[in-house]
């Protein structure tokens, strides 16, 4: 496949879940996670952008060591930010709300037999009736219908057989309609995509629109495929999604998506532990002179460690290096030699690093240049 983006150039990556990230049985290829490490550790924003509730996405995002940064949830309708030292794991910054009334009611009159299902964030759904396990993520309760529709919502979830031939009709209502099969329908406030709302999170970050890559495999995609400057089907994708993107990888039963990932960081050798490759990247594809900083805290971190690079004259934060949480200064220290980078020694008894005191992000804080600074 060709190169997604240059390698040096910051950009942020937009990535379905489902079908991209894991399969059909909750799996996540083998060799993903540290590919979005060493993505993370290019200095990459890595954005989750998933049809799946907050509820479903917090732990696949967990699984895939993602629990710092944006992610888009619900089609659109949610976006937050991972934290792992807040108590709930994440900060709503937005949420894209609708009367779900008219659209409950229309529902009911062409399809009286429809369960509805309201997304209650970061917990689950309220429900008119029982939802099979798998078709909702996140845990249920039963509520009467006038409940359902009291107060303003995120998402709405219809099933009913063949209510799909009703998309029209209820979009008819002012709202969002996303077939997503025959029998089922979700409905999001007016104009909510995962495109609108990775462009918000764009724009916060600022990051350039001709830096922005997205892979995905669904319907609900096509909007993301059509907003990125390089888009990527997968390639189980239906034709109509693999017609809208610039290229198409392998499918999720191939790791389609490591290929993509791949070309988004220098080559690395192959025989460096995860640490030891992590620096090396972040080294590579920073914009100048860099240093390693070690944060330590009282936080579910305890100790982290980022890259910060030299521009124009200023410190900037380049990276962070994910395998950095929590381990010792000595092993960042053999990593970084393993990768082939000296830092500053002493010049007498041991020749320890010379870490140096650092103010700022963290309770206390050392740095180890790498560039000989």
């Amino acid at each position: 496949m060709s190169t997604a983006t240059t390698t040096s150039t910051r950009a942020l990556i937009a990535l379905d879940i489902d079908g991209t990230l894991i399969d059909g049985e909750q799996r996540i290829p083998t060799g993903t996670v540290e590919a979005l490490d060493l993505v993370r550790a290019a200095g990459h924003e890595v954005v989750l952008a998933s049809g799946r509730s907050l509820a479903g996405l917090l732990p696949i995002a967990t699984r895939l060591g993602l629990t710092h940064g944006w992610a888009v949830c619900s089609n659109g309708s949610l976006t937050v930010r991972l934290d792992r030292a807040t108590p709930s794991g994440y900060d709503v910054v937005e949420a894209r709300t609708f009367d779900p009334a008219p659209v409950i009611r229309r529902a009911l009159d062409v399809a009286p037999s429809v369960r509805v299902a309201v997304e209650e964030v970061g917990w689950g759904w309220r429900t008119s009736g029982t939802f099979e396990p798998g078709e909702l993520n996140g845990q249920q309760k039963t509520l009467l219908l006038a409940d359902l529709m009291a107060e303003p919502a995120t998402r709405v979830a219809l099933a009913a057989p063949g209510v799909r031939r009703y998309t029209d009709a209820l979009r008819a209502c002012g709202v969002t309609v996303a077939p997503q099969g025959p029998d089922w329908l979700d409905v999001t406030a007016p104009g909510v995509n995962k495109a609108a709302a990775l462009d918000a999170v764009r724009a916060h970050l600022r990051i350039p629109a001709e830096h922005t890559v997205a892979v995905g495999d669904g319907v609900n995609d096509l909007d993301m495929l059509a907003w990125a400057a390089h888009s990527v089907a997968m390639g189980q994708a239906p034709a109509i999604v693999r017609s809208a993107a610039n290229e198409t990888t392998d499918s999720i039963e191939q790791a389609g998506v490591l290929p993509v990932l791949a070309s988004l960081v220098p080559p690395v050798d192959s025989t460096l532990s995860r640490l030891a490759a992590q620096i090396a990247t972040a080294e590579r594809t920073a914009p100048g002179p860099v240093v390693l900083r070690v944060w330590h805290g009282s936080g579910p971190d305890l100790a982290r460690c980022e890259t910060w690079a030299l521009q124009d004259g200023h410190w900037v934060r380049h990276a962070p290096i994910p395998s950095g949480v929590g381990v010792t200064m000595r092993a960042i220290e053999t990593a970084a030699l393993d990768a082939g980078m000296p830092y500053p020694r002493g010049d007498e008894g041991r020749r320890r690093a010379q870490w140096r005191s650092v103010t700022g992000d963290g309770p206390a804080g050392f740095e180890l240049p790498l560039s000989g600074l």
